[in-house]
């Protein structure tokens, strides 16, 4: 019959995936379980000389690099983290799709010492989509601390490919994966990969079906596309198979069929899983010894950090911490860079003044852009240098996914997907971060209202509204050395009513226009590690804290330039933002809140930290924005303008709950491709914060509370 696939959908892939190499260079994939440390293993060979995109036509980072075989620079390719090949996510095509179509050279497989029988999963089945495969077995340092031995001679041979052994983030084992990956690419090492041998029945079909792939497709090996064939992977037809001619490709799916008439997919598919993980176990009883003698230090803490009884209250007990060393930590250092900055400013103005530049000029780049951008960075820069850091520090201890597993079963209750908490973690940080984070989520649905839903964690640039009303109307006049305990607490029951909010309207979204069930997911628990802090202070200060200032930056001050323009221009007795305001009382009254309260908040899109300063400069109508010099100082202002402790508990509820940022707004539009959803992703968080705020304004008043 001749062959009958389609060269230039084979083609298209081809190109898709394939590198770009000079003369000599040879392009190696790196795969392997999320938390075996792939990325670490990944640093260690091309250290900085690596860059990271986006795949071709997805959303997940595509990481590259550069490294150095006796002279010569190699390319290797970081794919997504996944536990198998089976096309269930975008990352699993991914990885699939570059090991079948890429120009790679061999494939690396990181796989962690300490658990590495779970891991052979993935081994197995690259081995069935290519020969040249490396074993990279990681984290050997920590299987040695647990008393684990791998014998490697013993596992090279159960196997048929090259082990290396590495403790990556440590450098041990490097040079040797460097050495092994040069002698496979000049042949000295020839791998011969031991392949999983399936029931005879399944053996037998794919046996039938084979020479007839054979046939059809001359560019994947037939054996790997008979088993999936069998196995029913629709993601297979629906991703590679559909690049034949469609005749060829009914006739491989009818022959498949008829094969397996006597058994349904939901069998196969169960036996040619169990007989992967039957020979995993296998080559555990051959390969690894644990030692008895030794507690499992990990598991002992896991009884508690994860436990229903003490996991939440722990997750809670450790946010309130972490936000009490934040508030306590960041006023120092906040008050230091105000003095600072604002110094500057009266060298600025002093400049000005010399220069005999126009007021409107001064008041426009002095009062409004360098005044702006120094509140930002005297408000955000601290308490992020100290929030990024602990939270990495979290992350790098292996406490987060935790957090995930802690929260897993009520976020299945919600009807959607555990991993959501992990992008809800990113979001306390930066709601843009957050929502970039929600890549993780594999179901496109699951992933929609994790994108719908992060906003309802407060961001960093929330902070410092939530922390200083807190403190106004907590701790004014306080002389008790507890006083900055009390708005730490605020704000972690602040952060637990968005985990709620979130839950809820992740119910309300899943049965009504993002309808479905919540997919199961597997979560590996990573071993507790020493965290590496020169890594934690480069990854939280360069990659999290200065990334998210600049942005804020870059939006905050054209905000500054437009808020002094509106607080200048008069129509009449009243500047423009106090027109707005005026216009904006009588509803805003239905909420608990005055007519400056809500103009602060709408002018506040581009960045949330200036909300607070907007609103100082609009009651104090000084046409500049102006920070307050003490707590005391700032309940006068808004004690002054009617605030009640309703108005205080009202501006937390609505700063929790109303629309993203304009920053967040733009990477909803990108993450999702369309507006629509980030339309409904800014009306969806307002709607509900102007229903709580009237519901209680309306609660108080009819119980005479107001």
């Amino acid at each position: 019959m001749g062959l009958t696939y389609r060269s230039t959908g084979f083609d298209a892939l081809t190109e898709m995936y394939s590198v770009d190499k000079k003369d000599k260079q040879h392009v190696f994939a790196l795969a392997g379980n999320p938390n075996t440390g792939k990325s670490t293993v990944f640093n260690a060979l091309t250290g900085l000389k690596q860059h990271t995109g986006n795949w071709p036509g997805k959303t997940v980072t595509n990481a590259r690099g550069e490294f150095s075989i006796d002279g010569t620079h190699h390319i290797l390719v970081d794919l997504p983290g996944t536990y198998s090949l089976f096309s269930s996510s975008v990352e699993e095509e991914i990885a699939r799709d570059f090991i079948c179509f890429g120009n790679s050279d061999a494939v690396i497989v990181v796989t962690d010492a300490t658990c590495l029988e779970r891991n052979l999963n993935l081994v197995y089945q690259v081995m069935e989509l290519t020969d040249k495969v490396i074993l990279c077995v990681n984290l050997i340092d920590e299987a040695n601390r647990k008393k684990i031995t791998i014998y490697r001679d013993k596992l090279e041979k159960e196997l048929g490919i090259p082990v290396v052994f590495t403790a990556a983030r440590n450098g041990i084992g490097i040079d040797k994966l460097k050495n092994t990956i040069s002698r496979v690419i000049s042949g000295e090492i020839k791998p011969c990969p031991q392949k999983v041998v399936y029931q005879d029945y399944i053996e037998k079909m794919v046996n039938e079906l084979q020479p007839i792939v054979s046939e059809k497709i001359e560019k994947l090996d037939p054996r790997w596309i008979s088993l999936r064939l069998l196995d029913g992977d629709s993601g297979i037809t629906d991703t590679i198979l559909n690049k034949i001619e469609k005749q060829g490709l009914q006739i491989l799916i009818n022959s498949a069929d008829m094969i397996k008439s006597n058994y349904t997919k939901k069998q196969i598919r169960e036996d040619i899983t169990f007989k992967i993980y039957e020979k995993a176990e296998q080559v555990k009883d051959k390969c690894i010894y644990i030692g008895k003698s030794k507690v499992n230090r990990d598991r002992v803490i896991d009884d508690y950090i994860t436990s229903r009884v003490f996991g939440i209250p722990i997750m809670i007990g450790i946010l309130a911490v972490v936000l009490w060393i934040t508030i306590s930590g960041a006023n120092v250092p906040s008050d230091m860079l105000s003095n600072v900055l604002f110094k500057f400013q009266d060298v600025l103005t002093a400049w000005c003044t010399q220069l005999g530049v126009p007021k409107w000029f001064y008041g426009l780049f002095v009062l409004g852009l360098y005044r702006t951008m120094a509140w930002v960075i005297s408000v955000m820069l601290p308490p992020m240098a100290i929030f990024f850091p602990l939270f990495t520090l979290l992350e790098d201890l292996g406490y987060l996914p935790r957090v995930a597993l802690n929260l897993d079963h009520l976020f299945k209750k919600a009807c959607a997907h555990g991993k959501q908490c992990l992008s809800m973690c990113m979001g306390l940080g930066c709601n843009s971060a957050g929502v970039i984070g929600c890549r993780i989520i594999e179901s496109p649905r699951e992933r929609l209202i994790a994108i719908l839903t992060n906003n309802f964690m407060p961001c960093n640039g929330r902070f410092p509204t939530l922390i200083a009303i807190s403190s106004v109307f907590l701790i004014a006049g306080s002389k008790s050395g507890a006083a900055n305990l009390l708005p730490a607490l605020s704000v972690t029951g602040i952060v637990v009513l968005g985990v709620v909010i979130t839950l809820l309207v992740s119910h309300l979204l899943s049965k009504t226009i993002l309808k479905g069930y919540p997919s199961s997911f597997t979560l590996e628990l990573p071993p507790y590690r020493r965290p590496q802090i020169a890594r934690v202070i480069y990854t939280s200060i360069i990659d999290r804290t200065i990334f998210v200032l600049a942005r804020a930056v870059v939006v905050a001050a054209p905000a500054g330039v437009i808020t002094w323009i509106l607080a200048n221009t008069y129509i009449g007795n009243l500047s423009i933002i106090g027109h707005a305001a005026a216009f904006l009382q009588p509803f805003a009254n239905l909420l608990g809140l005055d007519g400056y309260i809500l103009m602060a908040f709408i002018l506040g899109i581009p960045a949330n930290e200036i909300v607070l300063p907007i609103l100082i400069m609009s009651y104090l109508s000084i046409g500049s924005m102006t920070d307050f010099q003490s707590i005391d100082s700032l309940r006068r202002i808004l004690v002054s303008h009617g605030w009640t402790y309703l108005t205080a508990l009202n501006v937390l509820l609505f700063c929790l709950l109303h629309w993203p940022c304009a920053t967040t707004l733009l990477t909803i539009k990108k993450e999702t491709g369309s507006i629509k959803w980030m339309a409904l992703s800014a009306a969806l968080p307002t709607c509900i914060a102007i229903i709580v705020c009237f519901i209680t304004t309306s609660f108080a008043k009819l119980t005479g509370l107001y």
